[in-house]
């Protein structure tokens, strides 16, 4: 999953960060209204964390801007301001949360979680096709009710495709989507191939009744056999 804080505090912007690294999470980070603008633009997030006071502008600008693109769910508004108005008037553009500064790590690790779970899964942590069951809190999976151990970026890809299950997933979203801006910087999609190639052989070693077919040059679909 991927995410990106907006907040120009360095401080507080690197607990963050290596609070959800930790919780396996995918990080990109905007330390200004210019940068996190070109980011929401470019790219698609499974949740944003979204300061107010920021260098260049201001936040509810940068959700009023999601909110035109259709891109503001699974924001948290994360600001020292207390006012009654801002959480309102954030709340209203389409903030899924407000947490005010300071707040405990922990806490904004659970409503991370409670946010993705109510919008991208349901409300439920584990997802079941097929005979593949997958914890997202645990990030374990088992395979005929047997567990099967999958590396970070395995895990990753099969996350997204189970989630995107019987539809057509483009190479560039699926890069994009786990590795992020590393994507951008690789030449070709070896670093995808490979993971794609492990997962696959993981799965027919296990007897799964999913499937990852090719889209020739395009990307993948996975479906249930």
């Amino acid at each position: 999953m991927k995410i990106l804080v907006i907040e120009d505090e360095p401080e507080l912007l690197g607990v963050i960060r290596q609070s959800l690294q930790k919780e396996h999470f995918l990080v990109e980070e905007a330390p200004d209204f210019e940068t996190a603008i070109r980011k929401i633009i470019a790219y698609d997030y499974d949740c944003i964390l979204l300061d107010i006071m920021l260098p260049g502008g201001n936040g509810m600008d940068i959700l009023k801007e999601l909110k035109t693109m259709r891109k503001a769910d699974n924001v948290i508004i994360i600001s020292a301001n207390d006012s009654l108005d801002d959480k309102v008037q954030g709340l209203n553009l389409g903030a899924d949360d407000y947490l005010t500064k300071p707040f405990h790590i922990a806490e904004l690790n659970a409503r991370i979680r409670s946010v993705l779970r109510r919008k991208a899964f349901s409300g439920k942590n584990i997802l079941e096709l097929g005979n593949v069951k997958l914890d997202l809190d645990e990030r374990t999976v088992s395979i005929r009710d047997t567990p099967v151990a999958f590396n970070r970026k395995e895990l990753d890809v099969l996350t997204y495709f189970m989630l995107n299950h019987n539809r057509l997933v483009l190479k560039t979203a699926l890069a994009e989507h786990v590795w992020g801006a590393y994507a951008d910087e690789a030449n070709d999609y070896e670093f995808l191939y490979s993971q794609i190639k492990n997962l696959r052989r993981k799965l027919n070693e296990h007897e799964s009744s999913l499937e990852i077919r090719a889209v020739y040059g395009i990307g993948y679909k996975m479906q249930v056999i």
